[in-house]
């Protein structure tokens, strides 16, 4: 590793500050464009060492676990907390824009829709067992050492008041020396836990944590690998105004507030379909609101959120007929047959897309479509696939779901133009 001077001069996709050498690019985390600084260099990537000629673009990180390692920082949580807001909202739309670009995808892309720090509901913690109890936090870049953290400045109040109670319950889980996660659901009776860890339980450690979650009042319900320990309060989340008992550990919108953006889009664009289908569709995120306007068909391969959504669809009233099907799309993507009933579909598949189904949605007859996705690469493959197919793409929105990081969601609209 050698010391050199460098100048940034753009972020790159994952934020890193990239300076151009003779060599190549030289990729530099916790750098902003305009910054002139002193980086150790090894290959394509560098630690920054000192700032030398600070960016107008670079800002103070409003939390103390943010930057380079330190005896406070480190956490890799967030990636670009000392970027000026207009350069990094710029930054998070041309991500979309370039994955556009990349499909030959000629479209108008909205301003950034912003999501406020203290709105994340779902947080994935790490955890692992030491000698003075459980560490909490966040990994490093990179790494898999975490980083403890006192506060998440993304995360709901809740969530941070909670932390202290969330230390004690993991260091109660930590019965093997392997790390674990530790997802956290801010619902609205209050948080639901979810721990997927490597190593067994014995009857005595699930006895132990059973007490332990029963001495925190903010926590309802914890589950260890997918089985509920206790259960002190059903988990409850509004979709619409429909109630929904979400399972553990089971698909959420990371942000209610991003959640109500991306429902009124589908919403919206789907208002005049009388009957919908919701693939890859949860707990119900979409269909529980749909089924208010339109008969919709919910597709799903994780059987404990289509019972969640079914079960809330059956008590709800007011709902127009919603039916369920558990299926991988993946490895039994709906023919064309099976499409032709729908005048409206929406799907939000995991990061890898929708590629296989989409195929057989771009030969349908299906006049509204929206796409959801957190991933503007595998949506651009896409969007492609149903553009080639006679779809029009009519408007593409970005949501900051994923504050200070590299993510983005987007909602892509689109229309089968009257033949």
């Amino acid at each position: 590793m050698s010391a050199q001077k460098l100048e940034i001069t753009k972020l790159g996709g994952q934020g890193d500050g990239i300076a151009e050498m003779p060599s190549g690019q030289i990729f530099v985390p916790f750098t902003v464009p305009g910054d002139v600084i002193n980086a150790g260099v090894e290959k394509s990537r560098a630690s920054l060492i000192a700032v030398l000629e600070p960016s107008p673009d670079r800002v103070t990180p409003p939390c103390k676990h943010f930057g380079p390692d330190d005896e406070n920082a480190g956490c890799g949580g967030c990636t670009l907390q000392h970027v000026a807001d207009d350069v990094y909202r710029d930054w998070k739309r041309d991500l979309v824009i370039a994955a556009l670009e990349s499909r030959n995808i000629v479209a108008e892309v909205a301003p950034l829709v912003t999501c406020e720090p203290g709105t994340r509901r779902r947080v994935v913690f790490a955890a692992r067992r030491t000698d003075k109890g459980a560490i909490l936090g966040f990994n490093r870049a990179s790494s898999h050492q975490i980083v403890k953290i006192e506060t998440c400045i993304v995360a709901t109040g809740r969530i941070n008041q909670a932390l202290p109670a969330l230390r004690r319950l993991a260091t109660a889980v930590a019965v093997g020396k392997e790390a674990f996660r530790l997802s956290v659901l801010d619902a609205e009776p209050g948080l639901d836990l979810a721990v997927d860890a490597p190593f067994k339980l014995k009857e005595q450690d699930r006895l132990r944590i059973i007490s332990a979650v029963r001495a925190e009042p903010s926590v309802i319900r914890l589950s260890f690998n997918d089985e509920i320990l206790i259960e002190k309060q059903p988990p409850e989340l509004t979709f619409g105004s429909v109630v929904v008992n979400p399972p553990p550990g089971g698909f959420v919108q990371a942000s209610n507030e991003a959640e109500i953006v991306l429902s009124d889009l589908v919403s919206a664009h789907l208002s005049k379909s009388k009957r919908v289908i919701d693939l890859f569709s949860g707990s119900g995120t979409f269909a529980l609101r749909l089924a208010r306007q339109s008969h919709v068909h919910a597709v799903e391969a994780d059987g404990p959120s289509l019972a969640a959504l079914d079960k809330a669809a059956r008590r709800a009233q007011g709902l127009k007929p919603v039916s369920v099907e558990k299926r991988d799309l993946f490895r039994r993507p709906l023919m064309l047959a099976e499409l032709k009933p729908y005048q409206g579909l929406v799907f939000d598949p995991p990061r890898a897309g929708a590629e296989v189904q989409v195929q057989d949605i771009a030969r349908s007859t299906v006049k509204h479509i929206a796409a959801v996705s957190c991933n503007p690469t595998t949506l651009a493959r896409d969007l492609e696939i149903l553009i080639k197919g006679g779809y029009k793409l009519t408007s593409v929105t970005p949501i900051d779901q994923f504050l200070w990081s590299s993510h983005v969601e987007v909602v892509a609209l689109l229309e089968r133009p009257k033949r």
